[in-house]
C-alpha cells in the first residue's frame, strides 16, 4: 500500500506536471510554438512510485536526459523525501546525477551540493560531509547553514581548535551571539591541557572561556580545578565556594572538592564552620546539601549529617523503607546507626538513578555533561535535588 510521503511526492509531481501544461497552454499566445506535452518520463516515474517499486522510481528518474529549470526541483524534492525516510544512499545518488550535469547553473550546483553534503551528515561520513560544507563556506548563499553544519561536526570529532573558528564566522555571518557556546569549546581545549599537565595553555582557554558573555561557570569550575591540581587549595577553595554562591546548582559537583581539600589539609574544624556561615546565609540550600552528600557519600559531618537528617525527616515517601522515629528516639546510639543505614541505602538507590536533566529536552544521565547528547545544547543540564524514590516504591508495591 503506498506511504503517505509516496502520496505527498506523487502530489508534487502533478503539480509540476499540471504548471508545466498549464504554462504551455494559457501561456504567450503570439509564439508560434504548439504547447508542451505533459511530460511523459514524470508519469511513468509516478506509477512506479505509486506502486511502491522505489528502485526503478529511482533508476528512472537517474536516466532522464535533461535537469533543466523545470524540473531540478523535482529532483531536489525526490532527493530530500529520500533522505527524511533514512534511504540516503538514494539521495545521495540523486544529488551526485544532479551535479554531473554539465549545463548546471552555478546557484542549482550549490543546493546540490548542500543537499548532497547532508545525505553524507545522515550517512555519518562525517569526512566528505565537513568538505562540502567547508567548500559551502567560503561563500554560498548556504554559508550560514554550511558554518552551523560544521560547528556540529567538530562537536562530534571533538576538533575544538575548527569548532571555535566556525563559531567565531557564524557569529559574524549569521549576526547572532555564540559566546556561551565558543567559550565551552575552550573549556574543553582547557581540560585537554590540564591533563596533559599543561596547565599554561589550560589557563588560557579558560580566561578566553570568561571573556564573553554570557558567561559559562563551566569555565570557573575548570580554574578551580586547576587550582586543586596545581595545590593552590587556597584559590581553590575561594573558586568552589564562589560557584556555589553563584549557581547553587553546581553544589553537586563543588561541595565534594571543598570537603576533600579540607580533609587534605586537616583542616575540619574549619569546613564545619564554613558550612554552618554557608547554610546560615542560604537555608534553603540544607537539601541540597544532604541530596549531594548521599550522592557522594559525605558523611562525618556535623553540618552535612544535620542536613541528612533533616531531609529523611521531611521525605514522606521513606516511611515507606524504614522506621524513622527511631531517628528521632533521643537513643543516641540508635539513631547514629539507623542514620548510617538509610544513608547508606540512600547512597546506593541514588547510584542505580539519574542525577542530572536535560532542561530543554528531558534526557537524564548520571554524571553532569556540559552539552546535552539529545538535544545538543550546551549547559542546560541540572542535577536532581531529591532522591528518585518513585520508582522504587512503585515496584515495591507491585511485588506486595
Amino acid at each position: 500500500m503506498p506511504t503517505e510521503s509516496t502520496f505527498l511526492l506523487a502530489g508534487l509531481f502533478l503539480l509540476l506536471a499540471a504548471a508545466g501544461w498549464a504554462m504551455g497552454r494559457f501561456g504567450e499566445r503570439d509564439t508560434e510554438e504548439a504547447p508542451p506535452p505533459l511530460n511523459i518520463d514524470y508519469l511513468k516515474g509516478l506509477n512506479f512510485l505509486l506502486n511502491e517499486q522505489t528502485d526503478q522510481a529511482l533508476e528512472h528518474f537517474l536516466r532522464m536526459v535533461r535537469v533543466d529549470d523545470n524540473t531540478i526541483e523535482t529532483h531536489f524534492a525526490l532527493g530530500s523525501l529520500f533522505r527524511r525516510r533514512g534511504e540516503v544512499d538514494r539521495a545521495i545518488r540523486i544529488h551526485q546525477n544532479i551535479i554531473a550535469r554539465p549545463d548546471l547553473a552555478s546557484e542549482q550546483r550549490d543546493q546540490a551540493l548542500y543537499s548532497l553534503a547532508k545525505d553524507y551528515l545522515g550517512a555519518g561520513l562525517l569526512d566528505r560531509a565537513e568538505k562540502l560544507f567547508a567548500r559551502l563556506a567560503q561563500g554560498s548563499r548556504f554559508q550560514v547553514q554550511a558554518l552551523e553544519s560544521l560547528c556540529g561536526i567538530y562537536e562530534q570529532e571533538r576538533d575544538w581548535e575548527k569548532a571555535i573558528d566556525a563559531g567565531q564566522r557564524l557569529e559574524v555571518l549569521g549576526g547572532r551571539s555564540l559566546a556561551l557556546q565558543i567559550a565551552h569549546y575552550h573549556c574543553e581545549l582547557a581540560e585537554l591541557a590540564a591533563s596533559a599537565k599543561d596547565y599554561a595553555s589550560a589557563r588560557q582557554h579558560v580566561k578566553r572561556a570568561q571573556s564573553g558573555r554570557p558567561r559559562t561557570m563551566r569555565g570557573a569550575l575548570t580554574r578551580a580545578h586547576i587550582a586543586r591540581d596545581t595545590d593552590d587549595n587556597k584559590t581553590a577553595l575561594k573558586l568552589y565556594h564562589r560557584i556555589i554562591d553563584e549557581n547553587t546548582y553546581l553544589i553537586a559537583e563543588a561541595l565534594p572538592e571543598i570537603v576533600a581539600i579540607y580533609e587534605r589539609e586537616d583542616a575540619m574544624a574549619e569546613l564545619e564552620a564554613a558550612l554552618q556561615s554557608m547554610l546560615k546565609k542560604n537555608p534553603e540550600m540544607s537539601s541540597l546539601v544532604a541530596y549531594t552528600a548521599i550522592v557522594n557519600d559525605l558523611g562525618g559531618i556535623p553540618a552535612i549529617d544535620t542536613c541528612v537528617e533533616q531531609y529523611m525527616l521531611n521525605e514522606p515517601t521513606l516511611s515507606e523503607f524504614v522506621e524513622l522515629q527511631q531517628l528521632s528516639s533521643g537513643d543516641t546510639e540508635s539513631n547514629v546507626a539507623a542514620l548510617a543505614k538509610v544513608r547508606s541505602a540512600l547512597s546506593k538507590l541514588a547510584s542505580a538513578t539519574p542525577r542530572y536533566q536535560c532542561q530543554e529536552c528531558g534526557f537524564s544521565s548520571q554524571r553532569l555533561l556540559w552539552q546535552c547528547p539529545s538535544c545538543r545544547n550546551w549547559e542546560t543540564q541540572r542535577p536532581a535535588s531529591r532522591v528518585q524514590f518513585d520508582t522504587v516504591l512503585q515496584h515495591s508495591i507491585t511485588n506486595r
